[in-house]
C-alpha cells in the first residue's frame, strides 16, 4: 500500500483508531484522527507524543472527505451522518485489522471469531502458543489492537479475537488460521434485525482464505453448517464437535471425557480431567483451541501441560467465594442468552439467577427448560425488567427487583441456602446501570466480599 502524503482519516479515538493513527503515521500517511465524543487522556497524550492532528466533540466534514482512506471504528454505524457523507464519495473505507494487515509483512494470523467463546479461546490459544514458545501477540478485540502491536513490537504471530463489527470493512484480510466458534443471534440492531447479514459479517473471517489456510469451524452449529452448504469456501475445513461421526480425518471430538485431535494422520488424546476450565461450553472452546495448536505445530504433550494450568477469563464463569456455603459466580460477560444457557448448562446445585440490564431483544424461551430445572429464584439486576416478569412469573416462584449489585447480591443471598450457588450471568448489556460489563462483575465481587 503507498502512502507516503496520502491523508488517511481515522474515526474513533479508542485503542483500535489510536493504534491504526500511530501505525499510520510510522508508515508515511498524512494521519487526521477524528472522534464525535471526548478522547481519553491517555490516548490524547498518545496522539499529541506522536504528533498527530486530531479534533473531538465532532468531525469536521470538509476535512474527513478529502480523505485517500478512512480506518473507522467498529462501534460507528453506517447510519451515522459522517459515514453516510464519506460512503455517497466512495472513498475506500476499511478496519483497523484491514489496515493493520496490510503491514504484517510474512508474520502469520490466528484469527478468532464467534458469538460467545471468542475471549476464552483467544486467550487460550495464546496461551498455548506463548507456552510452546512462539513470538506471539495477543491482539483484537480483547485488549492491544492489532495495529499498535504492529507499531511498536511486531511478532511473528498474532492471535485475534474479532468481532462482526471488526470484520465488517475487511477487504484482503486473510488468516492463516480462522476460527468460527459459534453464530446466534446478537447485535441484530446492527445489521437491520437480519440475522443472515449478522451471518455473512461472521463468514467474512474466511473470506479471501485459500486452499493452504486453515478454517476451524463447530460443526454443531446448525447455522454455520446451512451457511457452509451454500457457501462453500476455498481453506481446509476442519470441524470440531461431540460426535465423532463428524470428524472423518482432520478435527476434535470428545467422546468418553477424552478430548480427541486428529491431525494428519496423528491422533492425541487429551483427559477432559486435565483441563482447567469446566462446562460444555469451555470443551467446545477447548477442541478449537486444541486443534488450532496442533494446526499451529505444538505437540499433545505440550498442549496437555498448558490446558492444566490455563486460568480463564475474568467475568466469565469465575468462581468469586464460598459464603456460608453459598457458592457465587460471576459470569458478567454474560450479555446474551446463549452465554447464560451455557452458564445454566454447567451448574450443578440449584441456583439463584441474577438476570437482566439493556435487554436487545431477547427471546427467553431460549432458557426457559435450564430455568425451570435449575433456577429456584431470580434476581432481576436493571432499570427495566418487565420482559423478565413476563417470561418467568409462572414460572419461578420467586423473582425479586434490584437496581445495584450491592442490592442484587443481597437479594440473592437472602433467597440462597447451604448448597446452593448464585449466578450472575446477565443476559443482557450492562449500560442501564453499569459502565461495562466488567464494571458490573467488579462491583458484583466487591458486594460478594463485603457480605
Amino acid at each position: 500500500m503507498k502512502s507516503a502524503h496520502k491523508k488517511l482519516i481515522v474515526l474513533g479515538a479508542a485503542e483500535s483508531g489510536v493504534g491504526a493513527a500511530l501505525l499510520g503515521k510510522q508508515q508515511g500517511w498524512d494521519v487526521f484522527l477524528s472522534d464525535s465524543g471526548t478522547i481519553k487522556e491517555k490516548y490524547r497524550d498518545e496522539l499529541n507524543q506522536a504528533a498527530i492532528a486530531y479534533e473531538e466533540a465532532g468531525h469536521t466534514e470538509s476535512r474527513i472527505l478529502r480523505a485517500d482512506c478512512v480506518v473507522k471504528s467498529p462501534g460507528i454505524p453506517e447510519k451515522a451522518p459522517i459515514m453516510k457523507a464519506i460512503r455517497s464519495l466512495g472513498i475506500e473505507v476499511i478496519s483497523e485489522i484491514e489496515f493493520g494487515f496490510r503491514y504484517k509483512g510474512d508474520s502469520k494470523i490466528i484469527a478468532i471469531t464467534g458469538t460467545n467463546g471468542k475471549s476464552t479461546t483467544t486467550k487460550l490459544v495464546y496461551y498455548l502458543l506463548k507456552e510452546a514458545g512462539f513470538d506471539v501477540s495477543m491482539v483484537g478485540n480483547i485488549g492491544y489492537s492489532f495495529a499498535r502491536q504492529l507499531y511498536e513490537r511486531p511478532t511473528q504471530w498474532y492471535v485475534m479475537e474479532v468481532s462482526s463489527f471488526q470484520l465488517d470493512d475487511v477487504e484482503r484480510f486473510r488468516p492463516n488460521v480462522a476460527v468460527l466458534l459459534n453464530i446466534t443471534p446478537d447485535h441484530l440492531d446492527r445489521y437491520n434485525y437480519q440475522i443472515q447479514h449478522y451471518v455473512a459479517a461472521k463468514f467474512r473471517i474466511a473470506g479471501k482464505q485459500e486452499a493452504d489456510d486453515h478454517f476451524i469451524v463447530n460443526a454443531d452449529d446448525p447455522v454455520i453448517a446451512d451457511w457452509i452448504s451454500l457457501h462453500p469456501l476455498r481453506a481446509m475445513n476442519i470441524p470440531f464437535s461431540m460426535d465423532e461421526q463428524k470428524i472423518l480425518q482432520n478435527g476434535a471430538f470428545v467422546k468418553d471425557d477424552t478430548m480427541h485431535l486428529r491431525y494428519h494422520g496423528e491422533e492425541d488424546k487429551l483427559s477432559l480431567a486435565d483441563f482447567s476450565l469446566r462446562g460444555k461450553h469451555n470443551q467446545y472452546n477447548g477442541m478449537a483451541a486444541g486443534i488450532t495448536a496442533r494446526v499451529a505445530g505444538i505437540r499433545s504433550a505440550r498442549i496437555r501441560e498448558s490446558f492444566s494450568t490455563f486460568e480463564g477469563l475474568e467475568h466469565r464463569l469465575e468462581f468469586v467465594a464460598t459464603v456460608r456455603g453459598v457458592e457465587f459466580i460471576n459470569d458478567s460477560k454474560g450479555t446474551n442468552l446463549n452465554s447464560v444457557w451455557f452458564a445454566l448448562e454447567s451448574m450443578k446445585h440449584p441456583t439463584v439467577l441474577i438476570l437482566g440490564g439493556q435487554d436487545k431483544g431477547n427471546d427467553y424461551n431460549e432458557i426457559m427448560g435450564l430455568v425451570r430445572e435449575k433456577v429456584k429464584a431470580i434476581v432481576c439486576l436493571g432499570m427495566d425488567n418487565h420482559r423478565i416478569h413476563e417470561a418467568f412469573d409462572a414460572e419461578v416462584e420467586k423473582i425479586i427487583d434490584t437496581s445495584s449489585a450491592v442490592e442484587a447480591v443481597a437479594a440473592a443471598y437472602s433467597l440462597a441456602e447451604r448448597g446452593d450457588t448464585v449466578l450472575l450471568s446477565p443476559g443482557c448489556a450492562s449500560f442501564d446501570l453499569f459502565q461495562n460489563f466488567e464494571d458490573r462483575g467488579r462491583q458484583f465481587k466487591e458486594a460478594v466480599k463485603n457480605l
